[in-house]
C-alpha cells in the first residue's frame, strides 16, 4: 500500500507532468519537423541540383529475392522485401531533420533566455508599475501635502 501512495505522489509532482507534456509534444513536433524535411526542404533541394534525391541513394548488401517484382532502384520496396541495404540517403534525410529541429530549439532557448533576462532586469531596476494605492493613503498623502504646503506659506 506505501509503494502506491510513493507512485502516486512521485506522478502527481509537477516535473513528471512536464516531461510527459513535453515528450509528446516533442514527438508531434519531431513528427513537423521530419515532414518539412521530407515535403518541403528536399524536393527543393532535388529540383534546385537537377532531381537530387537522398532516399535513391543506397548501397545493396544482399541478393533480391526472386520474387521481388519492383524496381531495383526503390529504396522503401527493396527495405520491404527484406532486402540489406546501406541507406545513406535516408542517413543524410535524417541528419538534415535534427539540425532543422536543433536549429528550431535554440531560437526557441534564444528567446526565451532573452525574455526571462529582461523580466529579471525590470525586476532589478523597478520598471515595472507599481501597484495604484488604495484611496485612504491617497487621501492621507494629499492632506499632507495640504498641510505642508500651509505651514511654508508665510503667515500674514
Amino acid at each position: 500500500m506505501g509503494m502506491i501512495k510513493e507512485f502516486r505522489t512521485f506522478v502527481a509532482r509537477g516535473n513528471v507532468l512536464d516531461l510527459a507534456v513535453g515528450v509528446i509534444i516533442g514527438a508531434a513536433f519531431g513528427t513537423i519537423t521530419k515532414s518539412l524535411t521530407d515535403d518541403i526542404i528536399m524536393p527543393v533541394i532535388g529540383y534546385l541540383f537537377g532531381g537530387f534525391d537522398f532516399s535513391s541513394y543506397f548501397l545493396q548488401l544482399g541478393p533480391i529475392p526472386a520474387s521481388y517484382t519492383g524496381s531495383p532502384d526503390n529504396y522503401a520496396a527493396l527495405k520491404a522485401a527484406g532486402v540489406p541495404l546501406f541507406g545513406y540517403g535516408e542517413f543524410i534525410s535524417v541528419i538534415i531533420n535534427f539540425l532543422i529541429l536543433a536549429f528550431i530549439v535554440f531560437l526557441l532557448v534564444k528567446f526565451v533566455n532573452r525574455a526571462i533576462a529582461v523580466v529579471h532586469e525590470e525586476q532589478k531596476t523597478g520598471e515595472a508599475p507599481p501597484a495604484a494605492d488604495p484611496a485612504d493613503i491617497a487621501l492621507l498623502r494629499e492632506i499632507r501635502d495640504e498641510l505642508r504646503a500651509a505651514r511654508a506659506r508665510p503667515e500674514m
